[in-house]
């Protein structure tokens, strides 16, 4: 894996030169411009602080970035992560995350050295759109306290949301105010200005100058320390069996969250870039990154689309662009770090609210209800509902069990049909001593969902002196269609009936080669074959 990495290295930065290293300086102080208030904004969200959030692009940016598996990809705190890091943060504190964090971390680089990187193909694509939606309303609900100026308690967002009829709601006019600015100015915000000045940095700076001018009585990010290392980061003295059991399942939500999105992302952005990602790679890297974050006090990364897009815009040409970002963000840290403790958290609820809306799929979305594909769109309600309800790991999980159930019943429908022996087809005229011989057309997979219908029309040939089954849309066959066919065989042959079977699959063959052992019962490559045969022998 290493040799690999080394060549893809050799590849990017082939003929790199100073025009190359421009465009990498402009895409990444571009992306850092857009990552700014997103992981401010993720880190809050989280159930951490908004120094989380930064370090966590820092570091994300420059070793997840280093050796990712694309040079277009560039990581850090994300909406999706986010929704999953706040219920455990309430349930288990900051210790909980971090490590939850690094144990993500570990099984993400098994993922990648195992190369799993094609597990995420076998998810349903109306499951992915589900949970990204869910996700999406975790978000948005998570930003009530900070958008009203009010609060709740609990575990997860329906706790919160129950808490209100016992601790009241009282609005901070102020605060509701600055959210639903910043929500309407970002939504009518000109696309063409977005290219200049990201919206949702426009809306964090204007709401902080408000902040500083008028000493509106809102909550405010608190101190950002000027420092990679928060004061809040993981130690040794926190690796024990106790605590390690309580959050291995969080961090198997995390570090399967953390693979679908990245490889995703990477799916969408290799598109974009006209360079497919490297998904064990990606893997490895992302399990290293979140291996480090967590002594440093970062949550978990993954790689983001929105960011990842601006990087590609913006002309990036290796991954230098997303280590430059990730410098410029430091830089931020330590340059402007008492001002960012002023930025107002109703101005960030209102990014947060505007990125849960635009991180819905929701063309995908408008096509599924528009042509009504039914069992699609049920997928999507379940793990949508699901990822509120419960968690991404059940949600998914669910999702995947729907998504075969719904594969299962399809494919247990079959056509069976049988008709008339056309003569007029085969150039050659009909004779009587095969007018009560009948071709049937089966097509789908025989099995044991599929059997029941199988057994009756079988039973309804009885009267037949011969039948010829053309198999060729049959693609396997399970031991319950093959008993059928043998006792259907055995009450032929008592019966003085003929069979001929044609045009079969070789899995099937190979399960009912035994059937034209007897007399009376053949098989032949094509119903034509079979039928000049016929011809031949009864006339």
């Amino acid at each position: 894996m290493l040799k690999k990495y080394v060549l893809l290295l050799k590849e990017e930065f082939d003929g790199y030169n100073r025009l190359k290293f421009q465009k990498d300086l402009l895409a990444g102080i571009t992306v850092a411009a857009v990552a700014l208030p997103l992981a401010l904004a993720f880190g809050v969200s989280s159930g951490a602080d908004a120094a989380a959030g930064l370090i966590t692009a820092v570091i994300a940016g420059l070793i997840i970035g280093g050796l990712s598996g694309g040079f277009y990809q560039i990581s850090g705190p994300t909406g999706a992560m986010a929704a999953i890091l706040m219920s455990i943060a309430a349930s288990q504190g900051m210790s909980g995350v971090l490590l939850a964090t690094f144990l993500a971390g570990f099984l993400l680089l098994l993922a990648g050295i195992f190369k799993l990187g094609t597990l995420t193909s076998f998810i349903p694509a109306p499951v992915i759109t589900g949970f990204t939606s869910g996700i999406a309303i975790i978000i948005a609900l998570g930003q009530v306290d900070n958008l009203f100026g009010v609060h709740s308690q609990g575990a997860n967002v329906i706790e919160k949301l129950s808490s209100y009829q016992a601790l009241g709601f009282p609005i901070n006019l102020s605060a509701m105010i600055m959210g639903i600015v910043v929500i309407v100015g970002m939504l009518f915000y000109p696309k063409k200005w977005a290219q200049k000045m990201p919206s949702s940095l426009l809306a964090i700076i204007l709401a902080t100058m408000a902040m500083l001018l008028f000493q509106l009585p809102i909550a405010t990010v608190g101190k950002i320390p000027q420092t990679l290392i928060s004061s809040h980061h993981l130690t040794l003295e926190a690796f024990h069996m106790s605590a390690l059991k309580e959050v291995m399942i969080p961090a198997v939500s995390i570090a399967l969250l953390g693979m679908v999105e990245s490889l995703l992302c990477g799916a969408s952005a290799g598109r974009m870039a006209n360079k497919p990602l490297d998904s064990n790679q990606e893997l490895v890297a992302q399990g290293i990154g979140n291996l480090i974050l967590p002594f440093f006090g970062g949550i978990p990364a993954t790689a983001a689309i929105a960011r990842t897009s601006v990087a590609i815009k913006s002309g990036a040409q290796t991954r230098l662009a997303g280590m430059i970002h990730a410098f410029i963000l430091f830089l931020s840290m330590v340059v402007l770090a008492p001002i960012m403790s002023s930025i107002p958290m109703p101005a960030l609820a209102g990014v947060l609210i505007v990125t849960a809306w635009r991180m819905n799929e929701w063309e995908t979305i408008k096509e599924l209800f528009t042509k009504k594909h039914w069992s699609a769109i049920f997928l999507f309600l379940l793990t949508m509902g699901c990822t509120v309800v419960f968690d991404l790991s059940i949600a998914i999980i669910i999702g995947i069990i729907g998504g075969c159930i719904f594969f299962v019943i399809k494919s247990a429908v079959i056509t069976i049909v049988a008709e008339r022996i056309d003569w007029q087809r085969m150039n050659l005229p009909e004779t009587k001593k095969l007018e009560n011989w009948t071709v049937v057309y089966i097509s789908g997979p025989l099995f044991f969902m599929s059997a029941e219908k199988l057994k009756n029309t079988l039973e309804q040939l009885n009267h037949k002196d011969g039948i010829i089954f053309s198999m060729r849309g049959v693609p396997s066959i399970d031991l319950t269609a093959k008993a059928i066919f043998d006792e259907f065989q055995e009450k032929a042959e008592s019966r003085g009936q003929a069979i001929i079977y044609t045009s079969m699959q070789p899995e099937v063959e190979k399960q009912l080669q035994h059937l034209w052992k007897n007399e009376g019962f053949e098989q032949h490559p094509t119903v034509a074959h079979a039928l000049s045969a016929l011809y031949q022998q009864y006339t």
